[in-house]
This record gives structure tokens, C-alpha cells and sequence, in this order.
């Protein structure tokens, strides 16, 4: 694959200055359409050899453009901060918006192969994450993003004659960074690995551009054309249609019967139990939070439900037990003009929490497989592909020691009506019924559908879900409060046999 970089490509000055004024009006004119529709984000992935004109580009690219519409990133060695949480975290806060371009430094192909030419993993790590960079990007442009993937190249003859030359020159010779010498070391791991990444990972969706490093004029044009032509198709790329909501469930069970009607929602506590068991069951999650084996943890709870099925007063007889510096509640309403401008999954990524924390989502990431699919926010396509996102997604925070408790609080119809009429005629409850409550409501049938979905495509043995029977608000929060502590403990099981 890097064969054709090492030819020797030139070009003359008068050629380059020929070409550049066109280029940069017509990357302008792009870059400034993109920024009018706003419907993609353009990601610039900068990888290759030290010393091959990587940052020399990038900063012409600057010069060319409009550099308030471009955001460079780098991404050294991880802070503390990112070191505590998933690693695809640290990437995901940094995503441009969508009209606007990101160019990202040390990105993940850089920290999967700096792990495997050091030897701090070996090839089965580095197919894993392989795989997980795939997923990551035809993720992301599934929603939209245009991605183009940039490897600066120069040959070993051409990489040792630049640090020579520049060793040897006085006024230059600050330019060699450690990371100069060091690649000069490993430059045949670095390249073994780097082409077997760069194979694995040209798609059509995001494909990978081998850039000859030497001559100047040459790289710079080269980005340029190709940037310039990625850009001006993804402008020509129509925009979406307006979807309908989708009615029929992706499929049924042979009897006509889901998870849902397995639930018997008669159970329920007498007030002495449940004030016995919910003083309990908060000691015992006050006392699991505390435990110094939680340093290796954080906890992710999401709680979804039919409308008045009581997310609220469970969510708050949870928090009642812990230290209001433990833990953090994230309420999901519709996303804001930012959310909107990035992938789906963005707002939730930027929320969790690290090792010994504890975030409550109130609604979450399923609102793509709920509220969107039966709204017809999405397309079908959209809320299809969902399920393999979001158990990916939860797969990361399981690997990187997040224990996610997933509940469904279900309630029937006839319940439901009650708890809207008394939220009607109670003036410290109105506030709790809307009118889109009341659309809902009409919409029953069709939620639980997406519901029965929902459980059955991402109810997983790391992330399984948990049908609460809420008719009986009591029954309902001690059993919420119980499975979250059977979860953590569960977990710190798993790290003693490990261990």
C-alpha cells in the first residue's frame, strides 16, 4: 500500500502557484456550503511517519480556508480525566459540529499503533481495535459525517536523510522531536502495522489517502484536490427525506405475546415492607458506593418507562440514599440545537461518568428506538441500525468497568389513566401532564411495540434489562433499588476472581 509513496513525486513552483489560487476559492466555496446546510461534519484524520509534512499541511490548510470553520485537535498522552472513562470518550467530546471541520491529530489509529510497535499489546489487542474503529466510523457516517483519512508517508532512505539533514543544520535542528528519533528506530514495526491498519480500514465510507511526504508542493496540492473532492460530493449528496413513523415492529413472537405480558402487575408491598425494605436496600447502595472496590467502577442507571410509571419518585428514593457529590442526574429531553449538530450518541458520551461516580439517566439513548422511531423523527434504516450502536456502545462502557443497570417501568393502561386524571385535578402535580402525554397515550399499542424491540435486540448478558412491575410504586422502587445493588456486587465478584 505504500509502494506508490515512495516514487518520488514532484511538483515545480510554477505549477504549484498555477493551481493554488483556484484550489483555495474552491475549497472556500465548499467549505462555506457545507457551513450553510449543515448537515455533515467533515473528520480529518492526520496519521503517518514523523517528518513527513503533516503539521506543515495542516497549517496551509488553515491558511487556504477559513480557519474559524476548522477545529485541530491532538491528542497526546491521556489525562487522568480520560484515562477514568471508555476510551473512545476522549475522541467523542471532540467531534466538530455538523458544517464544521475537525482535524484530528494522535487519533485512534495513533494510539493503536503506538500500543502495538511499543509491544504494549499484542496483535489480538490491536484487531480489536481495529474493529472498534470501523464501528466507530461507519457509525458515524450513518450519521452524516464525512471522513477522510490522510497517511503522510516517506521511505526509511527518506526518512533518515531528513534528520541528517536537519541534524546537521544549526538553525533547524530543533525541529527533531524525541518522537523523530524514536520512529527512526521503529520505523519498520511502525510501517509493518501501520499498512496492516490502513487495509483493514480503507471503506468506501471513509477511505484512507497514501500522501508522498518529500516534496512540498506535491502533499499540499494532493490534500487539497482530495479534500476538495470529498467535500464537493458530499454537498451533492441529496438530504434526507422526512420519515413516517414506523407502525409495524421489527417482529412479533409466535404467540402474539411479548416480555411485557409476562409481567404480573399486581404484585405489591404493604407499607411496613416497603418502608422496611427501602431503608435496606439504600443502606446497602450507600454502603457499595463506598466500598473501595467502586474505585475501579462507575454505574450507569437508565430508567425508561411508560409515561406516570413512576421514573421520577424511583430515581429520587436512589439518589435519597447517596451524597449528592456521588452521583448526577441527566433528564433526556428533546436535544438542543448543538445535540442536533452531532451524532445521536454525542450527548450521552460527554456524560459519563468516571471511575467511582454514579450517573442517573432519566430517558436515554433508546429515545432512538422509542420516540423517534414511533414519532418518525428517523428513518426506519436509522432506528434499525440502533440496536447494533447502542450495544456496542454499552459493550465499551462495559470494557472499561461501567456497570450499566437498564430498567423498563411498566404500568397498564387503566393505571395509567388513573395517575393522569390525579395528576390533573393535583395543583403541585399538573406540571407532570402535558398534552403530548395525552398523544402518548393514543400511541400505546405502537410503544409497546418498539418496547418489546427494544428488549428483545439489546437485553444483553453485559447490559441486560430489568421489566420493573410498576403499578405498585412501592414494589417498583425497592426492586429498582435491589438490582442495582445485586449489580454491583456482582461486579465486584467478577474483580475478585479476576483478581
Amino acid at each position: 500500500m505504500f509502494e506508490s509513496a515512495e516514487i518520488g513525486h514532484a511538483i515545480d513552483k510554477e505549477t504549484y502557484d498555477a493551481e493554488v489560487p483556484a484550489l483555495r476559492e474552491a475549497l472556500l466555496e465548499a467549505q462555506i456550503e457545507l457551513k450553510h446546510q449543515a448537515r455533515s461534519q467533515v473528520i480529518v484524520l492526520i496519521n503517518g511517519i514523523e517528518g513527513a509534512g503533516k503539521g506543515e499541511t495542516v497549517k496551509l490548510l488553515n491558511e487556504w480556508m477559513d480557519p474559524r470553520l476548522i477545529e485541530v485537535r491532538t491528542f497526546d498522552q491521556q489525562t487522568d480525566e480520560e484515562l477514568a472513562r471508555p476510551p473512545a470518550w476522549r475522541y467523542w467530546r471532540q467531534l466538530p459540529a455538523k458544517g464544521r471541520m475537525g482535524i484530528l491529530f494522535g487519533n485512534w489509529y495513533s494510539q493503536m499503533l503506538q500500543g502495538r510497535v511499543h509491544g504494549e499489546f499484542k496483535d489480538a489487542v490491536l484487531d480489536q481495535a481495529i474493529n472498534g474503529a470501523e464501528r466507530l466510523e461507519q457509525m458515524l457516517c450513518d450519521e452524516g459525517a464525512l471522513i477522510i483519512k490522510f497517511w503522510f508517508h516517506l521511505s526509511k532512505k527518506q526518512m533518515k536523510a531528513r534528520l541528517k539533514s536537519l541534524k546537521d543544520d544549526p538553525l533547524h535542528s530543533w525541529r527533531i522531536s524525541p518522537l523523530d528519533w524514536q520512529q527512526s528506530e521503529t520505523y519498520d514495526r511502525f510501517v509493518r502495522f501501520g499498512e496492516r491498519v490502513l487495509r483493514r480500514t480503507s471503506r468506501d465510507y471513509a477511505p484512507w489517502h497514501v500522501i508522498e511526504g518529500v516534496d512540498p508542493n506535491y502533499r499540499s496540492l494532493a490534500v487539497g484536490r482530495i479534500l476538495l473532492e470529498a467535500m464537493q460530493a458530499a454537498l451533492q449528496t441529496p438530504p434526507q427525506e422526512t420519515h413516517k413513523p414506523s407502525i409495524a415492529p421489527v417482529g412479533e413472537s409466535i404467540d402474539q405475546r411479548s416480555l411485557l405480558d409476562s409481567l404480573d402487575l399486581s404484585v405489591s408491598l404493604s407499607k411496613e415492607d416497603y418502608e422496611e425494605q427501602l431503608v435496606a436496600e439504600q443502606a446497602r447502595l450507600s454502603g457499595l458506593l463506598r466500598d473501595k472496590r467502586m474505585r475501579r467502577h462507575a454505574l450507569i442507571t437508565v430508567f425508561e418507562g411508560n409515561d406516570a410509571a413512576g421514573k421520577g419518585g424511583a430515581i429520587r428514593r436512589v439518589a435519597a440514599a447517596l451524597d449528592p457529590r456521588q452521583y448526577a442526574i441527566v433528564p433526556i429531553a428533546a436535544p438542543t440545537q448543538d445535540e442536533i449538530a452531532q451524532p445521536y450518541l454525542w450527548r450521552f458520551w460527554r456524560q459519563i461518568p468516571a471511575r467511582g461516580k454514579f450517573t442517573v439517566f432519566d430517558r436515554s439513548w433508546y429515545g432512538r428506538v422509542l420516540v423517534e422511531r414511533v414519532e418518525g423523527f428517523c428513518s426506519k434504516a436509522d432506528w434499525m441500525r440502533a440496536y447494533g450502536e447502542i450495544n456496542d456502545f454499552e459493550e465499551q462502557l462495559s470494557d472499561a468497568g461501567v456497570v450499566v443497570v437498564k430498567f423498563w417501568l411498566a404500568i397498564d393502561k387503566e393505571t395509567q389513566l388513573e395517575r393522569f386524571k390525579e395528576r390533573e385535578q393535583i395543583p403541585f402535580k399538573r406540571f407532570k401532564i402535558t398534552e403530548e402525554d395525552w398523544r402518548n397515550r393514543d400511541k400505546w399499542d405502537l410503544y409497546r411495540a418498539a418496547v418489546g424491540d427494544m428488549v428483545d435486540r439489546t437485553s444483553t448478558e453485559i447490559a441486560p434489562w430489568t421489566l420493573v412491575e410498576a403499578n405498585d410504586k412501592r414494589w417498583a422502587r425497592v426492586k429498582v433499588l435491589r438490582t442495582i445493588n445485586e449489580a454491583l456486587e456482582a461486579a465486584f465478584k467478577t474483580d475478585k476472581k479476576s483478581g
